[in-house]
């Protein structure tokens, strides 16, 4: 093949080379543009149609979002437990949760608890106030469980004489019971701070309850002079 005679003839007639180059052109271009909107007719597609859908689909949305939100239940209580367990104080646990669970938090009983009145299968309720009782510990079964819930009637009554014999731990007198009071009633004798109250529970959970109000010196932290300034405020 003589490619000089071809490259002569293609220069010689260069404008219907131009022409035939841009006709071919047209030609593939209409065969695409046809090509694409046989597809769009066959999948459905329709811009306008879609744009609309986007729109009414933004303005459900913005309605459901000006809808208030429901708000969800609580699903936790939070109890007070103190006395013959290793870690007095306020717990949360989930909704329905028995009082060994609550016991269980508060790192188990100790050695000297009494757990014959205590039911451990009670489902607790939020707002609950535990005792659990010391062996010898002169205590009625009704102030061991102490119900947020009680408001009326004789329930009312009962908690109301619980509160008085668990909460504060004070006679008719004003002294407080070193064998049943917890550490914030600990803190309100003279000279007692958070430090030595908890000193206090640690020794009575290790060796059980005082046999008489003398032997709180045997406490590390109280001397002579510590008891003399409170002994007055003591009783067992």
């Amino acid at each position: 093949m003589n490619w000089e005679k071809i490259r002569d003839w293609l220069i010689e007639h260069k404008q219907y080379v131009i022409i035939g180059v841009i006709f071919i052109f047209i030609v593939f271009w209409n065969k695409y543009e046809n090509h694409e909107s046989t597809v769009d007719d066959q999948l459905g597609i329709k811009p306008t149609h879609v744009q609309k859908n986007t729109s009414t689909k933004q303005k459900q949305q913005k309605n459901e979002g000006d809808k208030p939100q429901l708000v969800a239940k609580n699903s936790d209580i939070t109890c007070d437990i103190s006395g013959a367990i290793k870690h007095q104080g306020v717990y949360t646990l989930k909704n329905g949760a028995r009082l060994q669970e609550l016991i269980t938090a508060a790192g188990g009983i100790v050695s000297n608890a009494q757990l014959k009145n205590v039911n451990r299968a009670l489902i607790l309720k939020d707002q609950d106030k535990i005792h659990i009782p010391y062996k010898g510990e002169k205590i009625k079964i009704s102030e061991i469980i102490i119900s947020a819930n009680s408001s009326q009637g004789e329930a009312a009554s009962t908690s109301a004489t619980a509160v008085a014999a668990t909460n504060s731990n004070q006679s008719a007198t004003g002294k407080v019971n070193i064998n049943t009071a917890n550490e914030q009633d600990l803190q309100k004798l003279t000279g007692i701070g958070e430090k030595k109250a908890a000193q206090i529970l640690a020794y009575r959970q290790k060796n059980g309850l005082f046999k008489r109000i003398e032997d709180l010196k045997q406490v590390s932290g109280i001397g002579d002079k510590t008891f003399a300034a409170l002994k007055n405020q003591l009783e067992i």
